[in-house]
């Protein structure tokens, strides 16, 4: 090979190193930049709980549909503007709130350290916190991502499952965007241990059952449903009837129970021959293998396709582009 030659291979070899280190996510990526992020996340999450319940579960949400469409970037938090149409109009964000909770963040966060820390990665930093101050296992959080300019409405179509999903449908989802579709999958559905759904998303179950992979919901519980839902369609029933706001093991034990509110949850147990069906019983029976099988899938979902270096934006504005 001429001397030219071993030039360029090297330079293009030392290139690709470079991008791939600073493409790297890290829990300390922003120790010298702004120090205090993890304790101001963790300061208005605590502060947002005090007055709606349903705080913690809103953002360990709106990370989940964040990470689905073309990994974490933030792009789930954009509005519709010129040159972007928001993913919010997909029928999987339909009611997804706590946008309220992440200006809240936000503003907190820009006014001790302007123009340095990530939409995206503040979703992260507070499903942590969700789950903390729920009573559950923290992690450690990997930090660096960058904010979307972009935003995937059809990706978000395609991506994020309904509630009425087949254990199949939601598997493949879970391959598409590169996660597991047993120990990943069970793993992450466990956040439906707090949290709420309105009764348009599982009535249908309460009085016929017509799928073979989705059990009949526990009399007892049918019955509690069905009068709570005479309220109307929009009413909110917690995911978890034993523990709504404690992030526990009790999700598994509900779908051993035939407890599982929705057919997407209740699927994970129920269909026939399924892997998850081992996997539900393990993470049901016990405290520690739930918390540690969820953290380390947590990690493995934002680590996702983040935007990193110069790719995208540091938002000062989390609903609309710099």
């Amino acid at each position: 090979m001429a001397a030219s030659s071993k030039v360029i291979v090297s330079l293009v070899l030392c290139l690709m190193m470079a991008v791939s280190v600073r493409s790297q996510l890290s829990s300390t990526f922003y120790d010298t930049t702004c120090p205090n992020v993890s304790s101001i996340v963790h300061g208005v999450m605590q502060q947002a709980l005090q007055s709606d319940d349903r705080a913690g579960a809103k953002i360990i949400r709106l990370h989940f549909h964040d990470c689905f469409v073309d990994g974490c970037d933030g792009s789930v938090l954009l509005e519709d503007q010129d040159g972007i149409t928001s993913e919010l109009g997909a029928p999987g964000n339909g009611g997804i709130t706590g946008f309220n909770i992440v200006n809240d963040i936000k503003t907190a966060v820009e006014n001790v350290c302007p123009g340095v820390v990530s939409c995206a990665d503040i979703l992260a930093l507070g499903s942590r916190d969700a789950v903390t101050l729920a009573s559950g296992q923290g992690w450690t959080v990997q930090l660096g991502r960058r904010d979307s300019r972009t935003a995937n409405l059809q990706g978000a179509r395609d991506r994020l499952p309904s509630p009425f999903e087949s254990l199949s449908n939601i598997q493949g989802i879970f391959r598409d965007v590169g996660l597991n579709d047993n120990t990943d999958l069970v793993a992450l559905s466990g956040a439906h241990t707090f949290g709420r759904s309105r009764c348009m998303f599982f009535s249908g179950r309460l009085n016929n059952n017509p799928n073979a992979d989705d059990s009949p919901i526990d009399s007892t519980y049918a019955s509690q449903l069905n009068q709570t839902c005479q309220s109307g369609s929009g009413t909110f029933v917690d995911l978890d009837p034993t523990t709504p706001n404690t992030f526990d093991r009790n999700y598994y034990t509900n779908l051993q129970n035939n407890q599982g509110l929705l057919r997407s949850d209740q699927v994970l147990f129920s269909t026939p021959g399924a892997s998850t069906i081992a996997t539900v019983n393990s993470l049901a029976s016990s405290e520690s293998a739930f918390a540690d099988a969820f953290a380390q899938s947590m990690i493995r979902m934002g680590n996702l396709d983040p935007k990193t270096g110069t790719t995208g934006e540091i938002r000062t504005n989390c609903r609309r582009l710099n």
